[in-house]
């Protein structure tokens, strides 16, 4: 089978992975969405998108992204699903294809996952994101990329079409690492925000107010400017990175610290509050919504 290099065979088009393949799809690539879930499909079809239950277009694609929910769904996707009779992209593509792994696993699943597909011939780039659907939508998403040079050059294009390149070195695993720091940083910035504005609450103030003054000194941070305007606006905004991905990674953030043997004090806090957004059912509601966890 011959590999088209402007062939890309996009597997998990959820809710950030769609619009990331329709980005593609608009830059000129004919993209291929991979999904065994027919809602996703669906949604994608109405979108223009083209689609498969299995990843079989991965024969022929000079590029196949991963972006999946986490380490298990990753290894699923590379050696397929005996009981659905789905192949593996690793039995699939061709050793002239790239692998870009884009979903956040932790650095040592990037790494046994590249190592499997490097034994193949296949290049690897370890591109975990950041800026959530927003971001894509804007085409501000952060790729924290990590891999040999020459195969990061090889699919620059294919990756600027996406966002902005932060170049993490040439080890893989490197990019997940970056990744790590980030979501630590991310949800402890998130519950922060949510607990200075239930502070403001109890204190009988005006939160949008204090929310304004607050963004304009130096108390500000990034997460408290984007997220404090969704803590307010109640349970139903409209997702942009949900709960449910903050329970994953700070527990992937919390494995990586177990491993060095640091101890990160602030991280079981932002975890034990997203978990108890979970309990309340936010899981798949807006992150900004761990601020309920205040209200009760």
């Amino acid at each position: 089978m011959t590999v088209s290099t402007d062939h890309i065979t996009f597997v998990g088009i959820g809710a950030i992975g769609l619009p990331m393949a329709l980005r593609l799809q608009q830059a000129g690539f004919h993209v291929t969405g991979v999904d065994p879930f027919p809602g996703p499909r669906k949604r994608a079809a109405a979108e223009g998108l083209p689609t498969e239950e299995r990843p079989l277009s991965a024969d022929s694609a000079g590029t196949v992204i991963v972006m999946v929910a986490d380490g298990n769904q990753l290894k699923q996707a590379l050696d397929g699903d005996e009981q659905t009779g789905s192949p593996g992209l690793l039995s699939l593509m061709s050793p002239e294809a790239v692998l870009i792994i884009m979903s956040t696993v932790g650095p040592d699943a990037v790494r046994a996952a590249a190592e499997r597909a490097e034994e193949r011939g296949i290049g690897v780039l370890d591109v975990p994101v950041t800026g959530g659907i927003a971001g894509v939508l804007a085409g501000t998403l952060r790729m924290l990329t990590s891999g040999p040079r020459e195969v990061l050059e090889s699919r620059r294009t294919v990756l600027e079409s996406l966002g902005t390149i932060i170049d993490c070195g040439e080890r893989i695993g490197d990019g997940q690492s970056f990744k790590t720091v980030n979501q630590l940083l991310c949800s402890v910035h998130v519950v922060a925000a949510a607990e200075a504005l239930s502070l403001a609450e109890r204190l009988g103030l005006d939160q949008a107010k204090v929310l304004e003054a607050m963004t304009a000194g130096a108390a500000n941070s990034w997460m408290l400017g984007d997220r404090g305007p969704r803590m307010l606006q109640g349970v139903d905004v409209k997702v942009a990175s949900a709960v449910g991905i903050l329970v994953k990674d700070t527990a992937i953030v919390a494995e990586v610290a177990e491993d060095l043997d640091i101890d990160l004090a602030l991280l079981p806090v932002a975890a034990r509050k997203f978990g108890e957004a979970v309990e309340l059912g936010h899981l798949r509601r807006d992150d900004s919504q761990v601020m309920r966890t205040y209200e009760v």
